[in-house]
């Protein structure tokens, strides 16, 4: 897939963004939207081109739907719930009708069918536009702008799920985008910190995580040292994978003057569930949260339904994540947590004092709880089956059982090294996580109407030479290795 491979950056992107700096420049911004539009098109064509029908088709019944909701107000509702089953009914059929069919084995109903890419997100992303064409929330209703806001490549594949007031307005003729060296310098270097993330660390991470899930798919027994070494080393994985295509998708937008959302701040640092949940996977949270919890009723009918409104929510977003009984129990897992972490604060926590909760030592209790939680989560989370998930959990306490001959010989370890050597180095990484700041708190990041006129961030040679030594060994690790895909691609 290209956004998989190193033609995106060394090939695609270079080009697209020359291109597009050229017609605003000499030109007009139109004809640098125009150019973003049929390159996304094209960019989305390049990985199945039967299936860019259906995205034209999804964007164009959206958007009559979504005008048809704002210009008929006696009859939206209707028009309303119609667009949202047509779009749930899409996705249903594509992601979720063979796992549905096949509690009843009638799978064979529907044969192979090939999900296509960012239907998860364009779905989501339309949605939450019709439900606030009916709230009159929509500033710009251009057909140009909406199409980019749906299509707009560099969030296309794997998010951020974009919100139209982020990006609809600096789609327009009129926003003023600012393109100098700063910005773009800005760009180079998120892009760099991203890909370094992903095929530098995610993937050096994979092939020790990938070895330790197959031995707990084939049932076998898995002394502590793995279980543990395994378990978190998958937990970096995905945290390293999604933070970097976090940081390549806002780069690459930056490189454009368009600033997406921030959709990854750092969630291992995190000292409560809660919080995770504000830093993991933002822009899902908050669809969730505005689109699903709020209008199930929130916190607004008591207690009892507002943790009941808070479960389904979980739920549901875990079998957003793929159609499998792995997902749901993982989002329930999430749920759950999320219910005893309010409770927790609004019949204990209340009672310690002030300076207790601000001290070192309940923070990093906090943390270490939150941390190891989320752990045995991804346990679930990457298993494929119940056996699997039985295994590695019951190796975290097997303590007494070495490992093998055969796991020895056979064992896949970080850098080559022993089981303890791997699990120690993991543990480093984890207090790296823990203690380094983030990619837009080093670059001082945040989305707002100019990133060159009000970032503190100065570009210096201490930032040029960075950059340029992380791009060459990242790039020299895709011609040496390969690259693999993004973990989040196939959600």
């Amino acid at each position: 897939m290209l956004f998989n491979s190193l033609e995106y950056l060394l090939v695609f992107l270079p080009i697209m963004a020359i291109a597009y700096y050229f017609l605003i420049r000499k030109v007009n911004k139109v004809a640098g939207i125009n150019l973003l539009i049929i390159g996304s098109l094209f960019f989305y064509t390049w990985w199945k081109v039967e299936y860019l029908a259906l995205l034209m088709s999804s964007i164009v019944l959206n958007y009559v739907a979504g005008q048809a909701i704002m210009k008929y107000k006696g009859i939206s509702k209707p028009i309303l719930v119609f667009g949202i089953v047509l779009n749930l009914a899409t996705l249903g059929y594509y992601k979720y009708s063979g796992f549905f069919l096949g509690m009843f084995d009638y799978e064979h109903l529907v044969g192979s069918i090939v999900l296509p890419l960012a239907i998860s997100f364009f779905t989501f992303q339309q949605i939450a536009y019709l439900v606030d064409a009916k709230q009159n929330k929509i500033e710009d209703n251009s057909f140009r702008s909406y199409v980019l806001f749906v299509a707009f490549f560099p969030q296309l594949v794997s998010g951020p799920i974009v919100h139209h007031k982020d990006v609809l307005q600096q789609f327009s003729k009129d926003y003023r985008i600012l393109l100098d060296s700063k910005t773009i310098a800005a760009a180079i270097t998120i892009i760099a910190i991203g890909l370094f993330k992903k095929v530098v660390i995610a993937d050096s991470l994979a092939p020790h995580a990938n070895w330790v899930f197959e031995l707990g798919n084939q049932g076998a027994v898995i002394p502590a040292v793995l279980a543990w070494s395994g378990s978190l080393c998958y937990t970096l994985q995905i945290y390293f994978d999604f933070s970097g295509y976090s940081d390549i998708a806002i780069g690459s937008a930056l490189l454009f003057g368009i600033q997406l959302p921030i959709n990854f701040n750092s969630p291992y640092k995190s000292a409560s569930i809660i919080d995770f949940w504000r830093r993991w996977h933002i822009t899902l949270s908050t669809f969730l949260k505005d689109y699903l919890y709020i209008p199930m009723g929130g916190n607004r009918h008591g207690e009892f339904n507002r943790h009941l409104f808070l479960m389904i929510t979980m739920l549901l977003g875990g079998l957003w994540h793929g159609a499998g009984w792995i997902y749901v129990i993982w989002g329930g897992m999430h749920g759950f947590a999320l219910v005893i972490n309010h409770l927790y604060r609004k019949k204990i926590a209340i009672h310690f004092t002030d300076q207790f909760r601000g001290g070192q030592t309940y923070h990093l209790t906090n943390w270490l709880i939150t941390f190891i939680f989320v752990n045995l989560t991804f346990i679930v989370f990457r298993s494929e089956s119940l056996l699997s998930i039985t295994t590695l959990t019951t190796g975290l306490f097997e303590f007494t059982t070495g490992m093998t001959d055969a796991m020895v010989d056979k064992g896949v370890f970080i850098l080559g090294t022993s089981p303890l050597v791997s699990l120690v180095l993991i543990g480093l990484l984890c207090l790296v996580v823990k203690a380094l700041p983030n990619t837009q708190q080093i670059l001082d990041y945040k989305p707002r109407e100019n990133f060159s006129e009000q970032a503190k961030w100065q570009p210096g040679i201490v930032f040029a030479v960075t950059t340029g030594i992380i791009l060459i060994i990242s790039l020299y690790k895709i011609i040496g290795n390969g690259y693999s895909e993004f973990i989040y691609r196939f959600f």
